[in-house]
């Protein structure tokens, strides 16, 4: 009997000590290889770069990796390194979930668009358990996204023109990539005249002559590209210091010419002249010929060359102006009144050199009216414009009349006024009335408007209702104050004449704030009404209560509420409406009423837990004999047993009952002893796990077949009718959750 018992022990132990070793060992993930395509037909020789494009993208790599067996929940992921082989930030390439029990497999991927470089490498992970594995060796990879021709011009240029470009007094130009998105993103090879140089840009400083062009550098797979550009023929060539002599006179009247001299006179060279910036036709002499009698002669003149060992040069502009170019300007109002016994002075001034002037009068001209300005009388009405006329020389031909001038006298005054600002009855709680227009009315009826030139002569008197305002004499009135509220116009008198305006309504709102208040925002039902008031004096007043925009028809000066809405008071003040703010009554939201911890308070015997509530106004703390343990915000706990919340909100009670459990102290055990002695012949877990309706229970026999899964777990396992084949067999637990695995380990059964 000593013996056998001897023997179960030391298997036992044995067993413990196995299971115990067990996750010393680790998987080992080999470096993955280039294989060849295993897309049907599968090929026969691994790839040794990748040159990828838009047609083509399908690259597979093999991998292998030793025992012991990854979890069920385990993926394999593919990942690819920077162009260094740095793994800092990897890049997923592709990630099998299927290959557990499979030690040697392929994996299939694309390049990302933006791979380009010589030394990516590549390394497989594992999630579950985490384990990352060894990287391969360096591989060239390539997206050839760009697969035509690139262009280049010179920089500064709309483009690569006739493909030519000099470099002047041994100075420099920049040729550079353009048309090509992100082109700051590639690699690229420089050429002259076929010659590979060291630039590796988009753009290269040019100091010799030469054939240059570029195409992207895309290393190993360089081959594929097709991207070799345009050329540009960089010459050489000095400067000459090209200029126009200065010409004997720049302001040109109608009818004259000059001639533009070029300071170098050489037949070898080739003249091209230009006008603001455009080529003049057939001009290829040194010297061009400014013609005046042309339209549009003035202008910026320019003149270039080109020729043997000279580079393109362009001088300076030299700006020949029209002298019968000037501006004639009105100084008085378009409108002019001239009242009687009165007279107006018309003006105008020019910028014309020595010029001369006549006035006209409906057309006609003035006999003697040859100043500046002339003035008029009452019985002088009609339209009168300047000339204005160059005297002497060519350019006496050119003159330009004034803008026109309306002289009236008027047989009347009409005087608009209107609202200086955005207005609306009862929504403005101030405005301002403006004299916007005064038109003089002649005997046929005609309008002139003559604001500009007869406002400030008027005397004004504001009248309210028709009756005068004190002090109100200016050509506008401010209002502030409701006892202002009124119909408004407005006298004007000048010398003989009078006229009144217009009338404007004025109705201003109360410069008040009318405020309501409640003793609760929140409605716990009929039980619990509401009131709802406001400080303002309503006896006597006209007022109405809504709710959510209808008219409650109540009367009564503070509203009683059990209802949820919106509610405002309107209070009629001077026929306009004043409205108060607005409050909003909402129902009872228990769950604004949260706990931390929840409902289940968890502790280990001896100690306490502290639990705190909030959303509430007030909080009181009853134990199971309904005594108060607290009336602030947190309680402290130090037995278990079941308690009561009562928080206020508003005028409302929410209850949270509470539940406090001592915390298990023991583990989960690994052994049962199920010989019917009453003691440890089932499995029993901590009370964190068991009696959870949330809590799943899974328990696998050794040869990995599941014989018990239950949420809930009672404590009852194995059951008494289960019979166990061997003296000592192992069995795996796993206890779940919605979300993770909580627990899994072994349990061995000694009979």
């Amino acid at each position: 009997m000593r013996a056998k018992l001897s023997f179960k022990i030391k298997y036992f132990f044995l067993t413990i000590l196995l299971l115990g070793c067990m996750p010393l060992s680790a998987q080992v993930l080999n470096a993955p290889v280039a294989a060849p395509n295993q897309t049907p037909p599968a090929g026969s020789s691994p790839w040794d770069k990748a040159c990828a494009s838009a047609s083509f993208n399908d690259y597979w790599v093999n991998f292998t990796w030793s025992p012991p067996l990854v979890n069920g929940d385990n993926e394999f992921i593919l990942e690819l390194s920077d162009a260094s082989g740095s793994f800092t930030s990897p890049i997923e390439l592709a990630r099998d979930a299927t290959k557990n029990t499979n030690f040697d497999f392929f994996f299939q991927f694309s390049l990302p668009n933006d791979t380009r470089g010589e030394g990516y490498r590549m390394r497989v992970r594992s999630t579950s358990p985490a384990v990352v594995g060894a990287a391969s060796v360096a591989y060239p990879m390539y997206f050839i996204d760009v697969n035509s021709g690139l262009t280049v011009r010179q920089q500064g240029n709309a483009d690569f023109g006739d493909g030519t470009a000099e470099v002047c007094n041994g100075n420099s130009i920049t040729l550079e990539v353009y048309n090509l998105p992100n082109s700051d993103t590639y690699q690229y090879n420089w050429y002259r005249s076929g010659s590979l140089l060291t630039e590796k840009s988009e753009s290269i400083t040019v100091t010799q002559a030469g054939m240059y062009n570029v195409e992207i550098d895309y290393g190993s797979c360089s081959g594929s590209g097709n991207t070799l550009s345009n050329l540009i023929d960089v010459t050489t060539g000095a400067s000459l210091g090209i200029a126009i002599n200065p010409p004997a006179k720049t302001d040109l009247c109608n009818g004259e010419t000059e001639n533009l001299e070029a300071n170098i006179n050489n037949a070898s060279l080739t003249y091209a002249w230009y006008k603001d910036g455009a080529a003049i036709p057939s001009s290829n002499n040194y010297i061009f010929t400014v013609d005046a009698s042309a339209p549009g002669f003035e202008g910026d003149y320019q003149v270039e060359i080109f020729g043997p060992g000279a580079c393109v040069e362009r001088s300076s502009a030299v700006t020949i102006t029209n002298a019968g170019n000037f501006t004639v300007s009105r100084n008085n109002p378009a409108n002019v009144v001239v009242l009687p016994g009165q007279n107006e002075t018309l003006s105008i001034t020019t910028n014309a050199s020595a010029p001369t002037y006549q006035w006209y009068k409906d057309g006609n001209p003035i006999s003697g009216a040859t100043n500046s300005s002339l003035t008029v009388s009452e019985t002088e009405t009609g339209s009168y414009f300047a000339r204005v006329s160059l005297s002497g020389g060519p350019c006496s031909s050119t003159s330009i009349d004034s803008e026109p001038t309306t002289v009236v006298t008027p047989d009347s005054f009409e005087i608009v006024i209107d609202y200086a600002s955005a207005y609306s009855a009862c929504a403005n709680n101030s405005i301002v009335l403006d004299i916007t227009a005064i038109n003089a009315i002649d005997s046929g009826g005609g309008v002139t408007d003559v604001t500009s030139s007869l406002i400030s002569g008027f005397t004004y008197q504001w009248k309210k209702d028709g009756s005068p305002v004190s002090g109100e004499t200016s050509a506008s009135i401010s209002l502030t104050d409701i006892a202002e509220n009124g119909n408004y116009e407005v006298d004007g008198s000048i010398t003989t004449y009078n006229a009144t305006s217009n009338s404007l309504n004025v109705q201003l709102l109360v410069n008040e704030t009318l405020t309501i208040n409640s003793n609760s925002l929140v409605s716990c039902g009929p039980s619990e009404p509401i009131t709802i008031s406001t400080t303002t004096d309503l006896s006597g007043q006209s007022f109405d209560w809504f709710k959510d925009g209808v008219n409650l028809n109540s009367a009564d000066v503070a509203l009683t509420v059990t209802e949820t809405g919106t509610y405002q008071l309107i209070l009629d003040r001077n026929g306009c409406p004043l409205p108060s703010n607005e409050i909003v009554i909402s129902g009872l939201d228990p769950s604004l009423i949260t706990l931390d911890p929840s409902e289940t308070v968890v502790f280990p015997e001896g100690s306490s837990r502290t639990v705190t509530a909030s959303g509430g106004d007030s909080y009181t703390w009853y134990d199971s004999d309904n005594n108060v343990m607290s009336t602030s915000s947190s309680v402290a706990y130090t037995e278990e047993g079941s308690y009561l919340l009562v928080a206020t909100i508003g005028n409302c009670e929410v209850t949270r009952p509470l539940t406090v459990e001592y915390l298990d102290t023991f583990k989960i055990p690994n052994v049962i002893t199920v010989n019917g002695d009453g003691i440890n012949d089932s499995w029993i877990i901590p009370n964190s796990y068991s009696n959870k309706p949330d809590v799943n229970v899974i328990i696998f026999n050794s040869a990995g077949k599941e014989v018990f899964n239950e949420f809930n777990y009672q404590n009852n396992w194995p059951e008494t009718s289960m019979t166990f084949a061997k003296q000592n067999m192992v069995f795996f637990y796993k206890i779940k959750d919605a979300n993770e695995v909580l627990k899994q380990g072994t349990i061995t059964i000694i009979r």
